[in-house]
């Protein structure tokens, strides 16, 4: 019979704001994770007030208070907790007294909003596929563009053997050589932008991602940080769940 105080330990990692649960998953399977001092495995339940758990060593507890950041990404950090080639990651950027992570990520070269939290069940809401959070980025790309790019961006590009959804993409201001585009996107794939553009020869020259669903940049400076706000919470926590939508 099932012990209803147990759960899945990638589960209570998540919720100990040591990484989100996929991430969690490769720490047991890369051997870091040990319950009660032996080395875990993906499918091993724990009971949270009986067992011990470490993580490289060092125990971990779930957090009393829950953090839900914004972060306006700068280019040139990478969306990790720690890097093992020594790069800077954007927790140099986070000043707060437990542990978070990044809800999703944006490559090296990206920049604009990052969420990072301790809370797992949030994270996982915003990183389900079926929740199909709308992410609106703003995109500078050379030389110039037509409407059949244009098209073929919105109809959805082959990009490593699978065909994008459908998305919208607007000129928002065009120049000689230089045009910044408005993407927004209802999926989330690795490099997904820059591997559009190249397939229609275009550079990308910035990316900028400017809202996550209901909860937008704005006037945030650029490195910095701040608490979301419980209503920000709530709506993205609503708009995670279409029933209870507004």
């Amino acid at each position: 019979m099932p012990n209803k105080n147990e759960v899945r330990l990638q589960k209570f990692m998540a919720e100990c704001g040591v990484a989100s649960r996929r991430k969690s998953e490769e720490l047991i399977e890369m051997g870091k994770v040990k319950v009660n001092g032996h080395t875990a495995h993906i499918g091993d339940k724990i009971n949270p007030k009986r067992d011990i758990v470490t993580v490289r060593g060092k125990k971990i507890n779930k957090s009393d208070k829950m953090y839900y950041i914004m972060l306006n990404k700068p280019r040139g950090y990478v969306t990790t907790v720690s890097d093992e080639l020594g790069r800077k990651t954007v927790m140099d950027l986070i000043d707060v007294n437990a542990r978070v992570y990044p809800v999703g990520r944006l490559d090296k070269d990206s920049e604009g909003l990052l969420i990072l939290t301790n809370d797992g069940a949030f994270a996982n809401a915003l990183t389900h596929p079926k929740h199909n959070y709308t992410k609106v980025y703003r995109v500078t790309v050379r030389p110039a563009v037509n409407d059949d790019i244009l098209e073929r961006l919105r109809n959805g590009i082959e990009i490593d053997g699978r065909r994008t959804a459908p998305c919208d993409v607007n000129v928002i201001t065009e120049e000689k050589g230089r045009v910044v585009l408005e993407f927004i996107l209802r999926e989330g794939r690795n490099r997904q932008i820059r591997k559009m553009c190249e397939a229609v020869d275009l550079e990308v020259a910035r990316l900028k991602r400017i809202s996550i669903g209901p909860v937008k940049l704005g006037m945030l400076a650029v490195g910095k940080s701040r608490q979301l706000t419980d209503n920000e919470v709530r709506k993205l926590l609503r708009s995670s769940n279409p029933s209870e939508s507004e």
